[in-house]
């Protein structure tokens, strides 16, 4: 689950890490309030106005603006409120449709009057998968992508294993402050900024930090200016507080409806709907259609149960997407019988109607797999059965 900008701060404020002062606004007016507040709070007229939406390159799409003044601020949160956002990484892309910005973040601009001394730097924590740990990724090129960073200059790109058991350990965070040149009281400011998100990090189950930039100020004050912030799903029973922070307006509407229906349901860019019961099943299914020339338009696992309901519900929500030329169902029998599962995918066939207008490919494989085939078989309709993988795979290959 992605939280907002405002949002990642304010749980990176809980944990003492320090971020700068800010308001969230809907309208202008509130836009104005948050402004008047952080004159009064820090004596400075300077802010920034900072578009909410689920992505990141914001500014290179205008969705952020520094205001000088009151006036200034208006103007800027008139621009940006309402507008269609694009960026890198939103629907598409800098040609696409963008994402509506319903909401901004007034925030103090933490840069001036210091702006010659100050210092960017990247800092972001995740899972590496391979080493099984978590590892914290920093740069001292900070407000770039670290991609391309990685890419031109990998060199400058550093990276902190921390063991699970032990934790992040003291040396460790002096290791990160001493390799990006730090010394004195910002070098002692940054360890601590370091191990309060990494208890953050730790505390609410995330998947995801990064600060892009952590900006170091000419007083030598580490601030965490931009925060992106993603929480495990699997985690949210124990974090009631973030669960209520999800922004459903940001998803996929697909997806919530998929997630509200019990459906485990991502959305991909082919051309080959798939329904699955099972992670590991949906991997290797994806993995036939791309071996047969097709490409996979999404990963939908329907769980341990396949009756008629629910399989017409995953077939409605794979066909929202008009790109799907045809539906792949793979479905492995152990606990629910295959004969059980056909029978689901015939009702949910028969109460489609003209709605099930693209190709169907059924495989399914278990318990009474030969009477489940025999049954689609003969049901009449325009539906191609499998029993092997390689079955499926011929029958994706025609098509695709």
């Amino acid at each position: 689950m992605n939280l907002h900008e405002y949002q990642g701060k304010e749980l990176l404020s809980k944990f003492g890490v320090p971020i700068q002062t800010g308001f969230l606004a809907h309208t202008v007016e509130e836009a104005v309030d948050g402004y008047k507040k952080i004159q009064e709070k820090t004596g400075t007229d300077f802010a920034i106005v900072k578009a909410q939406i689920h992505a990141g390159g914001r500014g290179k799409g205008g969705g952020v603006k520094f205001s000088k003044n009151i006036d200034s601020l208006k103007e800027n949160a008139e621009a940006i409120l309402g507008m269609m956002l694009k960026t890198p990484q939103t629907p598409g892309g800098m040609e696409g449709s963008g994402k509506l910005v319903s909401k901004i973040l007034i925030a103090e601009d933490v840069y001036l009057p210091t702006f010659e001394s100050c210092k960017e730097f990247y800092v972001s924590i995740l899972m590496d998968r391979e080493k099984k740990q978590n590892v914290i990724i920093y740069s001292t090129e900070g407000g770039m992508d670290i991609e391309e960073v990685a890419e031109h200059t990998p060199e400058k790109v550093f990276k902190e294993y921390v063991h699970p058991h032990l934790g992040l350990q003291g040396f460790q965070t002096r290791k990160i402050a001493f390799n990006l040149g730090l010394s004195g009281q910002a070098f002692k400011n940054f360890t601590k900024f370091i191990s309060n998100l990494y208890a953050a990090f730790i505390g609410s189950d995330a998947s995801l930090f990064e600060i892009n930039p952590c900006l170091i100020t000419g007083n030598e004050d580490v601030i965490a200016v931009d925060s992106k912030v993603t929480i495990d799903d699997n985690s949210l029973y124990r974090h009631p507080d973030l669960e209520a922070m999800r922004d459903t307006q940001e998803e996929d509407p697909t997806e919530v409806e998929a997630k509200e229906a019990g459906l485990n349901f991502v959305k991909l860019d082919g051309t080959v709907g798939c329904m699955v019961n099972g992670a590991g099943l949906a991997m290797a299914t994806m993995d036939i259609i791309k071996l047969s020339g097709g490409s996979p338009a999404n990963f939908l696992d329907v769980g341990g149960t396949a009756d008629a309901k629910r399989v017409e519900t995953a077939f409605r929500i794979i066909l929202k997407d008009k790109n799907v030329k045809a539906i792949l169902v793979n479905i492995f029998g152990g606990i629910v019988r295959c004969d059980r599962v056909a029978q689901g995918i015939l009702d949910a066939y028969k109460n489609m109607g003209a709605d099930m207008n693209v190709p169907l490919i059924v495989r399914l494989q278990g318990t009474n797999a030969e009477i489940a085939k025999k049954m689609i078989d003969e049901s009449g309709y325009t539906v191609k059965s499998a029993i092997t993988l390689q079955e499926a795979a011929d029958r994706v290959k025609e098509i695709a």
